[in-house]
């Protein structure tokens, strides 16, 4: 069940993914790990693709990660008469704090934030940026805007106050359920939506501690001026490019995937590319050119996974969409000059030995052409040091517990393996050759180069490395 390539793919599960044989077959098809939304759905419609995802881990032998994606404070207008105003440029329109079934003089905007944070002059973007108004006056709880963009505006579309930090928490009262829900069922991670400050890390982070792995969504402007705190407090970050695409100028959004994609890099943390990567998919069977070209602009950006949304969750053709990104992945990683590129993006070393002695693994590996990294990990931060190097030798992360072989399932190049626990160097050494035998990474007179922290079960310590030829 080996993937013949390093990126990871995470697929969204909706109503075309749900039932277990849709599952069974997304995997197949190169799944490594699968996102549940809470954004929609029911509880209950969750816990049983949770169970369908964990029996079929366990039909199938291998670590299937499971990303819980939280709805966070997503701003939008209330319902409106007759569930629809077309907008016309030029006209006023008012927002009310309080209201219902509006009309465009009362706008449901039931959300005391933006009239705090809002003044004259700002623009309110609503559905996606699709609607564009700008505030000319507003009062406790009243907002007059001049409509710039028009269009029609349906119930409760989306709401973006470009360029403003919002007095809000990340946590709303249903992301606190869902997220005790999905601790409880044993998500992997959790992603965090509108995470604007390092503060809001923190503040997730006492409430899941190490249950989970914390992925920071970074979807608002706010978000990028403190972006080295948030990817130290984080353990893994999304680029979401749909509302940052929303908040920034569309032409931005490249050049802020690849500095993210290059700072997860450096901090050893996995980084996903997400929103729209072959949104033509929802509805055909093949992408556009340019739907391929940005997946593959991703890998060659060296992100550790790329993301379907709608694609797998509601389109017509989920398991089609899987095996193109698949199949864009390996052509990428294939082309000739993908080495290259990728070497050209490294991000430099970070001076502290744990790092460096990855970093000689991976040097190491490729210099005696081995078959395969071998890295004991506990929590799986010796693979990331050695996946931070992008090596072009496969990595086995052997780790004896199920909670981190499952993470690392969002890490490049990692093929994670669920062991027994070891208590000796020997041991280790004979037990890194036997799964690189088994997992299919090297035969007889094969060399392997393997790393690890000594003593065991000290979490980060990466300090040994050595090279053994399978006997």
């Amino acid at each position: 069940m080996r993937r013949h390539r390093r990126a990871k793919i995470v697929a969204t599960v909706g109503p075309a993914s749900a039932a277990p044989d849709k599952l069974r077959a997304l995997f197949l098809a190169g799944v490594d790990t699968f996102r549940l939304n809470f954004s929609h759905g029911l509880q209950e419609d969750h816990a049983r693709v949770h169970a369908a995802i964990r029996a079929l881990e366990q039909e199938v032998g291998r670590p299937i990660g499971i990303l819980q994606d939280l709805q966070g404070p997503k701003i939008r207008i209330g319902t409106v008469k007759d569930g629809r105003l077309d907008l016309t440029a030029g006209e006023t329109v008012r927002f009310v704090l309080d209201g219902s079934e509006g009309d465009k003089q009362a706008i449901p905007l039931c959300h005391p934030e933006i009239f705090a944070a809002a003044a004259p002059g700002q623009d309110l973007l609503i559905d996606d940026g699709r609607i564009r108004v700008r505030v000319v006056g507003l009062d406790a709880d009243t907002l007059t805007a001049e409509v710039i963009t028009g269009g029609p505006v349906s119930n409760r579309k989306g709401v973006n106050l470009p360029g403003t930090l919002l007095d809000l928490s990340p946590l709303t009262p249903k992301d606190r359920a869902d997220l005790a829900f999905g601790l409880e069922l044993g998500v992997d991670w959790v992603a965090l939506s509108f995470v604007q400050k390092p503060s809001d890390v923190v503040e997730a982070r006492a409430l899941i501690g190490n249950r989970a792995g914390i992925l920071s969504k970074i979807e608002k402007p706010q978000a990028l001026e403190r972006i080295g705190d948030i990817i130290r407090l984080s353990d893994a970050v999304m680029v979401a490019r749909g509302d940052l695409g929303v908040e920034i100028p569309h032409e931005d959004v490249p050049g802020r995937q690849k500095e993210l994609i290059r700072a997860c890099r450096l901090a050893a943390k996995p980084v996903v590319v997400a929103t729209q990567m072959l949104d033509s998919m929802v509805a055909a069977p093949a992408p556009t050119r340019a739907e391929a070209s940005d997946v593959a602009t991703a890998i060659y950006d060296g992100a550790d996974a790329v993301m379907l949304s709608a694609e797998s969750a509601t389109g017509q053709y989920p398991v089609e969409a899987v095996t193109m990104m698949d199949r864009i992945i390996r052509s990428v990683e294939g082309h000739k000059l993908y080495r290259s590129i990728i070497a050209t993006s490294d991000p430099g070393e970070e001076e502290t030995p744990p790092h460096a002695v990855a970093s000689a693994t991976a040097t190491l590996a490729e210099a005696v052409q081995a078959s395969a990294i071998v890295t004991y990990t506990t929590s799986g931060t010796t693979t990331a040091r050695v996946a931070r190097k992008r090596p072009a030798v496969p990595i086995l992360a052997l780790t004896p517990h199920l909670a981190t072989a499952r993470r690392l399932c969002l890490m490049w190049g990692a093929h994670s393996v669920h062991t027994d626990d070891v208590d000796s160097y020997e041991e280790m050494t004979t037990k890194a050759a036997d799964c690189a035998v088994q997992e299919e990474f090297a035969r007889s007179s094969d060399l392997i180069v393997t790393t690890a922290g000594i003593p065991f079960q000290m979490a980060g310590n990466t300090n040994n490395i050595r090279v053994i030829q399978i006997q």
